[in-house]
């Protein structure tokens, strides 16, 4: 086989070949490299291969046994637990990011509200005091603590719309 016949045989087939090779490892470079595999595999045992008009097939059949040779190999599960992981450490990331910033919203929002309001929020929701732990503290009645709560959530509502804190959200 001259290098022109295997060129004209890779033009045809490379792309239908890359896309069977990809519904298998599902990953578009290990794909193409499989695809590559097997025209170097083709090219240098093609004495093994007899014209009988079935060369679709019998690249498909080299295609897919080499993508299940890939999925049974070392290199495939150790790609797979390596992208977990970084999934996985990337998912946390992000998350803590995200934490982070929405800490740093609520706690801008809170040092915003009159001190009345920012104590009563302080106490109920950081240092989990009830009403009545929080009345005994600054003394003065339960009622009043419920009151300023109220209020004190209201300012916060339109400051935090975008940020989806649990004491607005059960509102």
């Amino acid at each position: 086989m001259l290098v022109n016949e295997l060129e004209e045989i890779m033009e045809l087939h490379t792309e239908r070949l890359i896309r069977l090779a990809y519904y298998y490892v599902r990953d578009l470079q290990s794909a193409e490299d499989i695809v590559q595999d097997v025209f170097i595999k083709f090219y240098n045992n093609q004495q093994k291969y007899d014209e009988r008009g079935e060369l679709k097939a019998f690249l498909s059949t080299l295609v897919i046994n080499r993508s299940k040779d890939y999925l049974r190999s070392w290199t495939y599960r150790k790609i797979q637990v390596q992208q977990k992981i970084f999934n996985q450490q990337t998912i946390m990331r992000r998350d803590m990011l995200v934490q982070q910033d929405e800490k740093t919203l609520i706690e801008n929002a809170i040092l915003t509200l009159p001190l009345k309001q920012r104590e009563v929020i302080i106490h109920f929701y950081f240092e989990e005091m009830s009403v009545l732990e929080i009345a005994k503290l600054l003394n003065i009645p339960e009622s009043t603590i419920k009151t300023r709560l109220r209020r004190a959530r209201e300012l916060l509502k339109p400051i935090l719309q975008q940020v989806e804190w649990e004491v607005l959200l059960h509102e």
